[in-house]
């Protein structure tokens, strides 16, 4: 929302990933290099199961396998355990923003309303008046 121009209170960061095994094995040992842990009692480990998020799914109805990190608890990394969108779309249209000095590939604006939209919930919806007053109607 931020890259976007649309700000609003929140710590969290929402994270895409294609749900191959190297690339989250590389996902895990990167956040957890950078302190932060589950917040469920799961070993992030389990997140390389395909079977063990399609268990979530079903019967918790997780979404995101969400971290946090001890010393600042107020920052959560929250990644998709499916992909509501294939990665492969998403890809092709991501816009790479830049942030001191960080190159930061983020969905395009299209997806972004799409996501919000499949999640539905209220702070999403409001999410999408906010951009569409920014930017206009976003199909």
């Amino acid at each position: 929302m931020a890259l976007y121009g649309a700000l609003r209170l929140t710590a969290d960061a929402d994270v895409i990933l294609e749900l191959t095994a190297d690339n989250i094995e590389k996902f895990i040992f990167a956040i957890g290099e950078l302190g932060y842990k589950p917040k469920i009692p799961a070993d992030p480990k389990d997140f390389l199961s395909p079977e063990k998020r399609k268990k979530w799914i079903e019967e918790k109805g997780m979404r995101v396998f969400s971290f946090w990190h001890p010393e600042r608890p107020f920052e959560i990394v929250d990644v998709f355990i499916a992909n509501p969108i294939p990665f492969e779309e998403m890809e092709k249209e991501k816009t790479i923003k830049k942030a001191k000095g960080f190159e930061i590939p983020i969905p395009s604006l299209r997806h972004l309303v799409k996501l919000k939209r499949i999640s539905g919930r209220p702070e999403d919806l409001r999410d999408i008046e906010l951009l569409e007053k920014i930017h206009g109607k976003i199909k």
